[in-house]
């Protein structure tokens, strides 16, 4: 098996992390994306927009660190950060104003990382859906 892929195979492990339905489900499939040399988190987020960007940037660093993806370093913590915030710039224009939920699904192997932000974006049961995606070079 391939123990380095490329950007394009990593962002499809981080769409599949956001997109999983339980815990169950998650972490069998970080531990499939393991037995094939790629390091995985994913963590869920909500709340009002605006208020809440920070709080996604902040959560999928912690995440990244505390699943391994990444280490102490700046470099690291920066890529990672970048990338949610890259996720989440692409989604700004539906969600201004109102509330989000949903998963982020973060993937790494070697130089690259990608984070995915599946979004439900919306007042009550009058939901958009949105996925978004960033991805960083470490």
């Amino acid at each position: 098996m391939k123990t380095t892929y490329g950007s394009k195979e990593i962002c499809a492990d981080a769409v599949k992390l956001a997109l999983t339905e339980d815990l169950d489900t998650e972490n069998a499939l970080k531990q499939d994306l393991r037995d094939k040399g790629v390091s995985a988190a994913a963590v869920n987020f909500g709340g009002e927009f605006i208020s809440s960007v920070n709080k996604i940037i902040e959560r999928t660093v912690v995440a990244a660190k505390r699943e391994g993806v990444i280490g102490e370093t700046h470099a690291e913590e920066g890529a990672v950060a970048g990338a949610a915030k890259e996720a989440v710039s692409q989604i700004a224009n539906k969600a201004l104003g109102l509330n989000v939920g949903g998963k982020i699904g973060i993937a790494r192997s070697g130089e690259h990382i990608c984070v995915c932000v599946f979004f439900g974006i919306g007042l009550l049961h009058l939901n958009e859906m949105a996925v978004a995606l960033g991805h960083r070079a470490i």
